[in-house]
């Protein structure tokens, strides 16, 4: 399982430090501190960003709307961005609001601010015309991984660690290598938005990723999968392994 991760734009040592602490209790992975606008291109060209917490003024400058200015002008670069700062500015205001940002908070920044303003942008930022949301748990998928709200944090589920998927009453258990998640949604609606070269439907409760598969049982109306996982293969469904090329 993978955090959700930040990079922090941020010239102030305090600054920094505090965003670090508040962020990292609430499980999200800081892959750097850029002081400038060149440390930050560096980092954010070079490790794996999901999303960035700018601070406007850098070293005096609004290098950090610059950053944003840059990110956004290169196709399939953009990230969601957060724009952090004590200018009351109203001309750095106007230019800050053309990058597109998610939020534009005012220093000293307030804890649940930035993890609102941060869990909204992702929300936003990933959303896909196939979105699910539950009463319980926001969940957000996009090409490779789901976004899914599990207590205060927001889990970044790789959709190749997802092993099968269970259905429980009203909800549904998502079963991954690391991990596992209760969601309220159908089967069915899940089915609508995985891919079905991938995920299979091997009975009326469960749908499973093919690439997880161990051994399959028919005489047992069983499908073994990695850790020790196993589902029930019905008769109905017994059609699906029709896809694989056996060698008898």
């Amino acid at each position: 399982m993978n955090s959700i991760n930040v990079l922090i734009i941020e010239d102030t040592p305090a600054e920094s430090d505090a965003l670090i602490e508040v962020l990292t209790e609430n499980n999200y992975s800081i892959v750097g501190v850029a002081r400038t606008n060149a440390e930050a291109l560096q980092l954010f060209y070079n490790n794996p960003v999901d999303i960035v917490v700018i601070d406007v003024f850098l070293n005096g400058s609004p290098d950090g709307i610059s950053f944003a200015e840059t990110i956004n002008a290169v196709p399939n670069a953009s990230k969601p961005f957060v724009f952090l700062t004590s200018s009351k500015d109203r001309q750095i205001f106007e230019r800050a609001k053309l990058t597109q940002p998610f939020s534009f908070l005012m220093k000293p920044f307030n804890e649940l601010e930035i993890l609102y303003a941060l869990e909204m942008a992702v929300e936003k930022f990933y959303k896909q015309p196939n979105v699910f949301l539950s009463d319980d748990q926001d969940t957000v998928i996009g090409q490779d991984y789901l976004f899914i709200k599990k207590n205060k944090a927001l889990k970044k589920v790789l959709l190749a660690d997802i092993i099968y998927v269970e259905v429980e009453d009203r909800y549904c258990k998502i079963v991954t290598t690391v991990e596992k998640f209760l969601i309220l949604i159908s089967l069915t609606k899940i089915m609508e938005l995985l891919d079905p070269k991938i995920f299979c439907r091997t009975h009326r409760n469960f749908l499973i990723n093919i690439e997880k598969i161990i051994e399959i049982v028919p005489q047992d109306n069983l499908i073994w999968l990695v850790n020790n996982h196993s589902v029930v293969l019905s008769d109905k469904y017994k059609d699906f392994s029709n896809q694989f090329r056996i060698l008898k």
